[in-house]
């Protein structure tokens, strides 16, 4: 076995150096007719190519393929990166809605705000609504406003188009409102236009009742609720909503303020009504008149 191993292996190596050397003379000779610049060897070439190369398509269909996946590859990632960069793009398109959604609600609040008909003599602090109670029993909201600005307990709040509550606890920079529809909310109210004084109480829901109403017969359901002023807490003339008939038959206020959405309120300062110490100087505020007084004024008149 080892003598046919060494024969074999003797006749190999000649035989591949021999097939080498033939490989590398056709090599030559193919270099040197490809260099010669004749016009018989370049008849020669043409004559090559065009026996050679349309035979050779169907080699090249696994290049051209190949070249191909890789133009297809190189595309689909660029596709990938700017699938990427649009995502990135409508996220934050998105996160810019929403903050412009947020600021047109709340430029709307402000504008309904600044659209409150108010008495000239009566002015007003404008908070953001922190936080609200979240308790069933008891229906309130806190304000970033408090002693800093002004606040004083009882003073009434609006939003943009009625009253929400009142002023009940004040720290040092929040308040706490009362809301309308709490249970120990009780605040004097007009029907108009049948000119009916009674008291709107909060029972902890959406709509308070109406309580102590001289004559029920001249109320009619859609007929306007206002503060009446009794009282010297509230201001006269702010609207409340307008009365509503539940299905029991009682008479209930529908609040004109949107509860649903409480972000700003107004603070109305009110520091009620002067006392009436004397009632005759309500006729006669200098006390009473002479008649050499009157003669007097009527000699400068």
């Amino acid at each position: 076995m080892a003598n046919d191993r060494s024969q074999r292996e003797d006749y190999t190596a000649p035989l591949r150096r021999l097939l080498l050397g033939v490989v590398l003379l056709c090599l030559l000779g193919i270099f040197l007719v490809w260099r010669i610049d004749s016009p018989r060897v370049e008849r020669f070439r043409a004559q090559v190519v065009d026996k050679v190369v349309p035979s050779m398509d169907w080699a090249m269909v696994p290049v051209t393929a190949t070249v191909n996946l890789i133009r297809d590859f190189q595309s689909y990632q660029r596709l990938s990166e700017q699938n990427r960069e649009l995502r990135s793009e409508l996220r934050q398109m998105r996160a810019w809605k929403e903050a412009a959604l947020q600021l047109e609600q709340e430029n709307a609040r402000l504008l309904d705000l600044n659209n409150v008909r108010l008495d000239p003599r009566l002015t007003y602090v404008t908070g953001v609504v922190m936080a609200d109670s979240g308790s069933p029993f008891r229906q309130s909201v806190l304000l970033n406003v408090g002693a800093r600005d002004g606040i004083v307990d009882g003073w009434a709040t609006m939003d943009g188009i009625g009253v929400v509550g009142r002023i009940s606890g004040v720290g040092q920079n929040t308040s706490r409102v009362i809301l309308l529809t709490d249970a120990s909310s009780a605040i004097p109210a007009t029907i108009q236009p049948s000119g009916q004084t009674a008291l709107v109480a909060g029972d902890n829901t959406a709509a308070p009742a109406i309580d102590f109403l001289e004559n029920r017969e001249l109320v009619r359901p859609g007929d306007r609720v206002i503060t009446s002023g009794d009282g010297g807490v509230f201001p006269a003339g702010l609207l409340i909503g307008q009365v509503a008939q539940d299905p029991g038959g009682r008479l209930r206020v529908r609040l004109s303020a949107d509860y649903e959405r409480l972000e700003f309120l107004r603070v109305l300062r009110h520091h009620g009504t002067a006392p009436i110490t004397d009632p005759g100087s309500l006729v006669t505020p200098d006390g009473p008149v002479t008649i050499n007084q009157r003669q007097e004024e009527a000699a400068d008149g």
